[in-house]
């Protein structure tokens, strides 16, 4: 079943989902910041189809997610690499493994995350990139930006 596509829909969240937001997407984008770069590493560690791994690394190419670089000439071989772009998922995937370790792991965390300079597990928190100090939901109020349209979401509360 095709799902409904977010690409006339003014808000970040609905476009960021028209890049990441099908299945096994997130998990490719996991397995890549473990380190996988080739098509059967994914496809051994998943156990994804190879026609819809095929499809969501073309995607996360195109959209500048991953770099396809060949490692080998006959047969033609793929190395696939996170960019910025794709870099910039880490603090999207830390925030979904933290709240899975919290509502969905009854037997704890599968895994852990150190700071390797204090040697501490750790959780990472929000904090506001200009004073420093914790962001909540509470502590914000939305107000609509330079991209909003006529169509706006907002407001919704404050």
């Amino acid at each position: 079943m095709r799902r409904a596509s977010f690409a006339d829909m003014n808000c970040s969240v609905a476009q960021s989902l028209e890049i990441i937001g099908e299945w096994w997407t997130l998990l490719i984008i996991r397995d890549a910041f473990f380190g996988v770069t080739r098509f059967d590493a994914f496809s051994e560690r998943l156990g994804i189809a190879r026609n819809v791994l095929t499809q969501r690394l073309e995607t996360l190419v195109e959209h500048g997610v991953l770099t396809k670089e060949p490692y080998q000439d006959k047969p033609v071989r793929y190395d696939y690499r996170l960019t910025e772009k794709g870099r910039d998922l880490w603090t999207v995937l830390t925030a979904l493994r933290q709240w899975g370790d919290k509502w969905a792991a009854p037997d704890g965390a599968p895994v852990v995350a150190r700071h390797r300079d204090c040697g501490q597990i750790t959780t990472i928190e929000p904090v506001c990139s200009e004073c420093g100090e914790p962001v909540t939901r509470a502590s914000l109020s939305l107000h609509q930006g330079p991209g909003a349209g006529v169509n706006s979401l907002l407001p919704v509360r404050d």
